[in-house]
C-alpha cells in the first residue's frame, strides 16, 4: 500500500515556526531602535522621581513644609515667565535623557595592559621550547608577537589566566611524555601556582588547551547512593570526565554530582582495587566508604593493619564476618577466605557441569578489605610465620567467578612490600594525598592530565579503572564515628549507614559445647569415601581412595572435616587467641 504524503501545512510546520520567530525577533529589534529615545527619557524620569522621593524622605519633618513651599514658589515663577512652561519641559526632558542614558561601560575588545604583559611573558617563556633554527617561518621568536600563538584566552578577576588555547609548531614532539611534562610544568608556573590545570593536547591540530579546574566538593558526606548491585562509588570527579550524575543530599538541598563508579562481580574487568597514599591522605576513609556500600548486598572481612581502631564501628554488625587487627586472627580469616573461594568455585563448577544455576550461597558477594597489610609482613617475618599476603593468591586469582572482591590500601612507601599477586591482580587503582607525577604514574600506569598540588584536602587524589582515563577523585567524607574530632553531621551520617547489631553480638553469650555421643561398638566396614580436593593448577576433582593409605571410614570422615571450609573467626575470639 502506497504511503500518502503529509499535508503541506503539516510537513512545513517547523519551517513556518522558525520563519515566524525570525520575523518577530526582527520586528522587536526594529521597534527597540525606533523607541530607544522614548525608552531613555522614561528611564530618566523614573530615576528623577526616585531621587526626589529619597530627598523628601531624608529631609527632617520640621523642614519638609519649607521645602514644599520653596518648590511651589519655583513652579509659580516658571509659570508666570514668558515661555516658562516650554523651557521647563525642555529642561526636564534634557535632564531625563541625561539620567536615563546607558551607564554600563563597554568591555574592552582586547586584554588590558597587565593581561598583555602576562601573555607576553608567557610567550617569551615558550620560545626556547617551540622554536627551531631551521624553521623558515617561526611561530615563536624572541621579540615576536603573541597574537598568532594564543588564539583564545580568558582571565579571572585577579588578572590570572583561567583558559588558554595556544598553537605550537608541528615539529614539536608532543607524543613524548617528557616533552609534554615540561610544557605543562612551565604553563602551571607562569599562569599561577596553587590551582589545578587540565591540559588537553590536540596532536592533529597542534593546539594545547589549558583550563583551570574548579575545586572538587569536599562537603559531601557518606549516604546511600543510587546504584545497582555490583556498583561502588569511589568518589566524585569533574563533570567533563563522565556522563553520569548521581542525585545527592546536601543538607536540605539536592544536587547532581558526577561519580567515579567501580563495577565488580562476575563480568567485571577490574575485580580488585589497590589504594595508595601518604599517612592521613584518606585511604582508611575510602575503605570505610567501600565497606558501608558493600554491606548492602554482601559480607565483609576487614583486616586493620594500622591498629588504631578505625573500623571498630563495624564490629558485630550484620554482614561483618570479622574485624581483625592481630596476626593470628588475620591469618585465620584470610585462610578461611581462601577456602571459601575454593568452595565457591567447586560448587559453581558442579552446578555448571550439571546444567543448573549456581547455588545461592555462591552469589552473595564477599569483600576482603585490607588496610596496611604490609605491617603484618614484618610481624610474620619476625615471628617466623607465614606472610598473610600469600593467602590472598587464591581470592585474587579466582575471586571474580566466585564473587570475591579484594581491596588493599597501603602507603606509597610500602608498595614494594606488597606481594606480586596483589600488584598484578589489582587493576583498579587509586592514589590519594600529595604525590608527585612520577609516583602517580607508577601506581596508575598513566600520567594525570592535571597538575598535582602540594596541599590538598583529605580524600583528594586520582583514580584509574583498568586501562581507562585518569580521573580526579574526591572520596565522600566517611570518618570514624568514634573519633572526637569528627563533626556531628558526618558522624551521624556514618552511624545512619551502619547495619544493625548481629544476633550473636546482642546475645553476648558463649555457646555451650554439645556432648559427644560415643558410637556403639560394631564391625568396621572399609568402603571407598566420596572425597574430592581442588587441584590449584587444573581445577579438576580427583577421587581419594582411603584404602590406599590404610585409613578407615571414620578416619576419612575426620580428614574431610579438617578440609571443610572454615567458619569466620569472630573478632573477640581472634583477639583473645592472639593475646
Amino acid at each position: 500500500m502506497a504511503r500518502r504524503p503529509l499535508p503541506r501545512i503539516l510537513s512545513n510546520r517547523g519551517v513556518h515556526l522558525a520563519r515566524s520567530r525570525e520575523l518577530a525577533r526582527t520586528a522587536a529589534d526594529s521597534a527597540t531602535d525606533v523607541l530607544h529615545p522614548l525608552i531613555t527619557i522614561v528611564r530618566g524620569l523614573r530615576r528623577l522621581a526616585s531621587a526626589g522621593r529619597r530627598r523628601l524622605a531624608d529631609t527632617p519633618k520640621d523642614r519638609r513644609g519649607a521645602l514644599l513651599f520653596l518648590v511651589a514658589s519655583v513652579i509659580l515663577v516658571v509659570l508666570l515667565l514668558p515661555y516658562g512652561p516650554l523651557l521647563a519641559v525642555v529642561t526636564l526632558m534634557a535632564a531625563a535623557a541625561w539620567q536615563g542614558r546607558d551607564r554600563s561601560t563597554a568591555a574592552p575588545d582586547g586584554p588590558d595592559e597587565s593581561q598583555t604583559q602576562r601573555l607576553k611573558s608567557l610567550y617569551d617563556a615558550l620560545v626556547p621550547y617551540f622554536s627551531s633554527a631551521g624553521d623558515p617561518d617561526p611561530l615563536y621568536t624572541h621579540g615576536g608577537s603573541w597574537e598568532k600563538a594564543f588564539p583564545a584566552y580568558e582571565f579571572d578577576g585577579t588578572g590570572r589566566i583561567t583558559h588558554l588555547v595556544l598553537t605550537y609548531p608541528a615539529y614539536y614532539t608532543d607524543g613524548e611524555a617528557e616533552s609534554r611534562a615540561r610544557i605543562e610544568h612551565l604553563l602551571a608556573a607562569k599562569s599561577g601556582r596553587g590551582r589545578e590545570y587540565h591540559f588537553a593536547w590536540d596532536e592533529e591540530g597542534n593546539q594545547l588547551t589549558v583550563q583551570v579546574l574548579a575545586p572538587l566538593p569536599v562537603d559531601i558526606a557518606a549516604q546511600r547512593f543510587v546504584t545497582s548491585p555490583g556498583e561502588t562509588v569511589l568518589g566524585f570527579t569533574d563533570p567533563t570526565q563522565v556522563r553520569r550524575t548521581l542525585p545527592l543530599a546536601h543538607g536540605e538541598e539536592q544536587r547532581d554530582v558526577p561519580p567515579v563508579v567501580w563495577r565488580t562481580g562476575v563480568r567485571s574487568t577490574e575485580p580488585h582495587l589497590l589504594a595508595a597514599g601518604q599517612p592521613g591522605s584518606g585511604t582508611s576513609t575510602l575503605l570505610r566508604s567501600v565497606a558501608l556500600q558493600a554491606l548492602r548486598h554482601g559480607d565483609v572481612v576487614i583486616v586493620d593493619g594500622g591498629g588504631t581502631g578505625e573500623y571498630a564501628c563495624l564490629t558485630g554488625r550484620e554482614g561483618v564476618l570479622a574485624v581483625e587487627c592481630g596476626l593470628a586472627g588475620v591469618s585465620e580469616s584470610l585462610r578461611w577466605a581462601a577456602h571459601e573461594t575454593e568452595r565457591r568455585l567447586i560448587a559453581a563448577n558442579r552446578a555448571h557441569q550439571a546444567g543448573d544455576p549456581p547455588p545461592e550461597d555462591t552469589k552473595r558477594p564477599l569483600w576482603i578489605l585490607l588496610d596496611r597489610p604490609s605491617s603484618f609482613t614484618h610481624l610474620a617475618a619476625a615471628d617466623g610465620r607465614e606472610d598473610p599476603q600469600s593467602l590472598l593468591q587464591v581470592p585474587l586469582r579466582h575471586g571474580r567467578p566466585a564473587n570475591v572482591t579484594v581491596v588493599v590500601a597501603d602507603q606509597l612507601d610500602s608498595l614494594e612490600t606488597l606481594s606480586d599477586a596483589v600488584r598484578q591482580h589489582t587493576r583498579a587503582r587509586v592514589v590519594l594525598g600529595p604525590a608527585t607525577s612520577e609516583q602517580v604514574t607508577a601506581v596508575l600506569g598513566a600520567p594525570p592530565h592535571t597538575t598535582p598540588l602540594d596541599h590538598i584536602p583529605s580524600g583528594r587524589g586520582y583514580a584509574r579503572l583498568g586501562t581507562g582515563p585518569v580521573h580526579r577523585l574526591q572520596v565522600p567524607a566517611t570518618p570514624n564515628p568514634y573519633d572526637d574530632t569528627t563533626s556531628a553531621d558526618h558522624r551521624q551520617a556514618v552511624l545512619d549507614l551502619l547495619p544493625a547489631r548481629s544476633a550473636q553480638d546482642d546475645a553476648r553469650t558463649e555457646p555451650t559445647q554439645p556432648e559427644r555421643k560415643v558410637p556403639e561398638p560394631g564391625p568396621v566396614r572399609r568402603t571407598p569415601a566420596d572425597a574430592t580436593f581442588l587441584d590449584k593448577h587444573s581445577m579438576e576433582k580427583k577421587p581419594v581412595d582411603p584404602t590406599a593409605t590404610g585409613k578407615t571410614a571414620t578416619d576419612t570422615d575426620a580428614a574431610d572435616a579438617d578440609k571443610a571450609p572454615l567458619e569466620p573467626v569472630p573478632a573477640k575470639a581472634a583477639a583473645t587467641e592472639s593475646s
